[in-house]
């Protein structure tokens, strides 16, 4: 039961990832012309698309995308085994809900990489396969600011950009559990370290008492 909470968490994201992606991909127009204001100008709702990984960011290689989705499912293992770990090691209760939110983030974007070239037809026009080529789809967009960077900029300078990436609620889930996991980490991480040390002291004292009773035990 205890797991089942706890990934049940990751499922949930990965419906409501799944759920949001579908009713923008069918009830909204790609781009500009379909973008929905809802807090101004600073937060739309904005469908695109993106071949690389969360917030935009991809590999620019050839063969970048298959390795991007081949690194993702590999990584959807190694966090899914860490998740049952963790539980079963009785961590923090905080820290194994936002690791439960990164599986169920980085699970949501590897079904757009491996499924959507094929449900969608969203693949590139020069993917090799439109299958582990799907492009995720985004649609959160904080305009903060957007605009061309200066030349000097490393990587970035000379495009055009906007302050704030599109994303979408699996990328949402990863950044945010993220981001608590590094301003908890102390609680996070103490609180398991202060048992272990009572259970420690636990047991010291457990064999000092055997050892007072033993001698007791032999004059009677």
């Amino acid at each position: 039961m205890k797991y089942l909470k706890y990934f049940g968490i990751a499922f949930l994201v990965i419906i409501l990832d799944q759920a949001v992606k579908m009713l923008v991909h069918y009830q909204m127009d790609f781009g500009t012309p379909g973008q929905i204001k809802v807090f101004g100008e600073w937060f739309k709702l904005h469908y695109t698309t993106n071949p690389g990984m969360a917030f935009g960011m991809q590999l620019g290689t050839e063969y970048g995308k298959l390795i991007l989705t081949t690194f993702r499912l590999v990584a959807m293992f190694g966090i899914g085994y860490y998740l049952y770990h963790i539980i079963k090691q009785k961590m923090h209760t905080g820290y194994i809900i936002c690791i439960s939110m990164i599986l169920g983030g980085a699970i949501g974007n590897l079904i757009d990489s491996i499924f959507y070239g094929v449900w969608l037809n969203n693949a590139p026009y020069n993917a090799p396969s439109p299958w582990f080529h799907g492009q995720v789809i985004d649609m959160f967009y904080i305009d903060i600011w957007e605009g061309y960077l200066p030349d000097w900029i490393p990587v970035w300078g000379g495009s055009y950009t906007a302050l704030w990436p599109i994303f979408n609620v699996a990328d949402a889930a990863i950044f945010v559990g993220v981001a608590i996991i590094l301003i908890f980490q102390g609680r996070f991480f103490d609180e398991k370290l202060t048992d272990a040390k009572t259970e420690e002291v636990d047991e010291i004292q457990k064999q000092f008492i055997e050892g007072e009773e033993k001698p007791s035990s032999s004059n009677s």
